[in-house]
């Protein structure tokens, strides 16, 4: 039988020495994450193989009204090395650790990619009416390793978070990224990276420079700018925004974790503010995280270009990846998300799906209760 690890707290030295260590770990694993979610009580965890620290995590806790219980959620985390740990080894000291904590459920997001569809299949079956969804869509890659800790999980009593369209109430288990390294881990240039995309992307990218549009990178104090045109994004295309003070807490803990950690980038036309959007990298991963366009001068295509500037300094920066973040699973060109993904798959990047969230319930009462709490919002 495998010596299980030991798991116990760990300081934000150790956790952030951890994380330089790594290609890469999701930015809602880093300790400064835990200071854009103030409602949670935060900790850093770390596995010890003796005295090796083999794998760490943030563990965000939500405490359940008038009880002195919590939730223990682990969003994209923790960072382990899945394919190769032992379940047993690595997650009962885990679970051990969590419950002196007073967890009545554990919720983590193993960063596993299991499939994945280029975007010339994608794009096939949006224009295919027999398809619906990408689970009706053969894969371009499957991650057998994967598939197996998820069958592993699953014999050790966690859940899988029911999504609906690919969505959780947590992470998006659906993704879309753009790889900026070849498989043999040499970087693509470029020219190939704008080649890969299709003929609207790299017309707008075109009509973008043609215009005038220019693109720079901000800092705390644009973030103002950043909201106006973030505020106006959200009510034309109706969903609530984020306060002002969501981003520059976000700014202040993420730049001040590692100043690169965070940019905002602006394109203006013709001094106008046209599109704003926020980069975020960890190693060898950079994310768009937000973005946000004017309903006027949009014919200037200012979104393409603030993007492509992205990319480029994404690949110049070492990233290997430029992670467009969450789609739905969609493949319904009658369904209103379906626009999203077409815009995403014109980057030629692929469709990921990640193994999503699972939970342990400790309480089972308790998280029944939660469970149904969450159904009724």
């Amino acid at each position: 039988m495998t010596t299980p690890l030991q798991v116990r707290t760990i300081s934000t030295a150790e956790h952030l020495e951890w994380i330089r260590s790594r290609s890469s770990v999701s930015f809602l694993q880093t300790p400064a994450w835990a200071a854009v979610k103030p409602d949670w009580r935060a900790e850093s965890i770390g596995w010890f193989d003796g005295d090796r620290l083999v794998g760490a995590g943030l563990v965000l806790f939500r405490p359940v009204p008038r009880i002195e219980r919590f939730l223990a959620y682990l969003p994209e985390g923790p960072d382990l090395d899945w394919r190769e740990i032992d379940l047993d080894a690595a997650l009962t000291p885990m679970v051990a650790h969590l419950k002196k904590a007073k967890a009545f459920a554990i919720r983590m997001g193993p960063p596993i990619v299991s499939r994945a569809w280029d975007a010339p299949t994608v794009k096939a079956g949006i224009a295919d009416d027999a398809l619906r969804t990408l689970n009706d869509l053969p894969a371009d890659h499957n991650d057998a390793e994967a598939l197996a800790v998820a069958d592993g999980l699953a014999a050790r009593g966690w859940r899988p978070v029911p999504t609906e369209g690919g969505f959780s109430a947590g992470q998006p288990r659906y993704n879309f990224q753009l790889p900026l390294a070849h498989d043999d881990g040499t970087p693509r240039t470029e020219d190939e990276v704008l080649k890969g995309m299709n003929q609207q992307w790299r017309r707008n990218i075109k009509k973008a420079a043609k215009a005038g549009v220019e693109v720079t990178q901000g800092g705390r104090d644009e973030l103002t700018e950043f909201h106006r045109v973030y505020s106006e994004t959200a009510e034309r295309d109706h969903f609530t925004p984020r306060p002002l003070s969501y981003f520059t807490t976000m700014w202040d803990a993420l730049t001040g974790e590692d100043p690169e950690r965070m940019s905002l980038y602006l394109a203006h036309h013709e001094g106008d503010l046209v599109a704003a959007t926020t980069l975020v990298r960890v190693g060898t991963h950079a994310w768009y995280s937000y973005g946000a366009s004017t309903t006027e001068k949009r014919d200037v295509r200012g979104s393409n270009a603030v993007q492509w500037r992205m990319m480029r300094d994404a690949l110049a920066s070492g990233a290997t990846v430029y992670d467009l973040r969450g789609i739905t699973d969609t493949l319904d060109s009658d369904d209103s998300h379906v626009g999203l993904v077409q815009f995403k798959v014109g980057t030629g990047g692929r469709a990921v799906e990640y193994l999503g969230e699972w939970d342990l319930p400790i309480s089972r009462l308790l998280y029944r209760g939660f469970t149904a709490y969450l159904g009724r919002r």
